[in-house]
């Protein structure tokens, strides 16, 4: 009997949980679709709001999915072979090296962007550009691919069956792509989609790397609340959620099958 009262009792707890955190959501996606979002539904149902921020912030969202898309490719190119070395030569150095490259989860966005900008700021050219905000994307995912392929490398005797293909005759290079990569595979996966759902979402380094002509779709979304209708805002957000959403959905469906 008292199993039976604990299990309501986390069941009642659970549901409350989820009631707080999912309401505000579906309470924004419906403003988002209606006429008037005071009157409530009864007002009627539209799309001319998510037309609306089609229009006139369609520019942010493919500059969002080109950085995040730009970031998830120099991650790869940058964060398998780093994870590789930092799980092969262990020494002084590459402890330091780890400790370093996880600096800019640690630090706050505003600092790292100030960084950048105190470093980059006098190129005109360069700081106007869409690139300016990569530089700080790849700063501040990098670490997560790194973690995440060295992860699946620390939980495989990858070094024998890397001496087996040496001994062989297969060359470093033959090794890496034929050995390392197909072994780490779900840590790469892995990585690539963190990567897309940070760079997507990422607002206080994007906020302060941004020119009036770079806006990502946070930011977007941030100026829609300040200077515009609420029903308009809230269109915003739906459309934010329809790209982060299948990103979530598909991290935790990869986990899932990695885990089995």
């Amino acid at each position: 009997m008292k199993k039976d009262k604990f299990f309501y009792a986390q069941l009642l707890f659970t549901i409350l949980t989820c009631a707080f955190l999912i309401v505000p959501v579906l309470m924004s996606v419906t403003a988002g679709l209606t006429n008037n979002y005071f009157v409530g539904v009864k007002s009627g149902l539209t799309l001319k709001w998510v037309e609306q921020v089609w229009t006139l912030y369609s520019d942010t969202i493919w500059l969002t999915l080109q950085i995040a898309l730009a970031t998830t490719l120099i991650n790869m190119l940058v964060g398998v072979p780093c994870a590789y070395y930092l799980a092969s030569k262990r020494s002084k150095f590459s402890a330091v090296f780890e400790e370093c490259l996880t600096l800019p989860i640690a630090i706050p966005g505003m600092a790292i962007s100030l960084g950048i900008i105190s470093v980059y700021g006098g190129f005109s050219d360069f700081r106007s550009s869409w690139l300016f905000i990569l530089v700080g994307h790849v700063i501040f995912t990098l670490p997560f691919m790194v973690k995440s392929v060295l992860a699946v490398l620390n939980s495989i005797n990858f070094k024998v069956l890397e001496e087996g293909a040496a001994s062989l005759g297969a060359t470093f290079w033959q090794r890496f792509f034929h050995v390392i990569v197909p072994n780490c595979k779900t840590g790469i996966i892995s990585g690539i989609l963190m990567t897309l759902t940070l760079s997507v979402g990422e607002f206080n380094l994007t906020w302060m790397l941004h020119t009036p002509l770079t806006k990502t779709l946070p930011v977007g979304l941030a100026d829609t609340y300040a200077s515009m209708r609420l029903e308009v805002s809230s269109a915003y957000t739906l459309i934010f959620l329809c790209l982060i959403m299948p990103l979530l959905v598909a991290a935790q469906m990869f986990n899932k099958k990695a885990a089995k």
